[in-house]
């Protein structure tokens, strides 16, 4: 057994944490319309909660704008009253065809706010990659190797830790420049 074999799965592990991380910055907002705001909203939809890219096409025509056709016009009513349980701000309104979200400038205080969930959920990551650190010098010293075989597995899933942290910095400084932008 070498290793590679036993830090594989870990290094896996630490790959998701950073790509999820990458999938929940999209959701916070950074001041510009983007579809993927709209993502965690369910809309009640022929008896069932439906998420809403199911039930209509999202896109946006401008940085301010997002616009919301459904595929069935009966939908608007339900789109609308899901977008504002979904408690994300957003006052929507509808021309007959579509729903139209304005997205507002984001104030100071407001964009401080999204500051520190951007960093929360970079250090929720960083939590992650320290599990999966855990797992593989676990099971490194599980497999009853040789002491140098040891110490320099460990020596890898360290520099490996060591990547991936960084690589949860590089994103959340993205977002926090992106966020703080006007």
């Amino acid at each position: 057994m070498d290793a590679k074999t036993l830090i594989a799965p870990n290094e896996d592990l630490m790959k998701k944490a950073v790509d999820h991380l990458d999938h929940e910055l999209t959701k916070i907002r950074a001041g510009r319309a983007n579809p993927a705001m709209l993502d965690g909203v369910r809309v009640e939809a022929y008896g069932s909660h439906m998420p809403l890219n199911q039930v209509a096409n999202v896109n946006t025509p401008d940085g301010r704008t997002i616009m919301i056709q459904p595929w069935d016009k009966k939908m608007i009513d339900a789109i609308e009253k899901a977008i504002q349980a979904a408690n994300l701000g957003f006052n929507p309104s509808n021309n007959g065809d579509a729903v139209i979200i304005n997205v507002p400038m984001l104030t100071e205080e407001r964009r401080k706010e999204l500051v520190k969930a951007a960093h929360k959920e970079g250090e929720h990551a960083k939590v992650s990659i320290r599990g999966a650190r855990q797992k593989a010098n676990e099971a490194i010293k599980g497999a009853k190797l040789p002491e140098d075989f040891t110490k320099d597995a460990t020596e890898q899933v360290d520099k490996l830790t060591g990547i991936y942290n960084k690589k949860v910095d590089v994103l959340i400084e993205a977002k926090e420049k992106d966020i703080m932008k006007v």
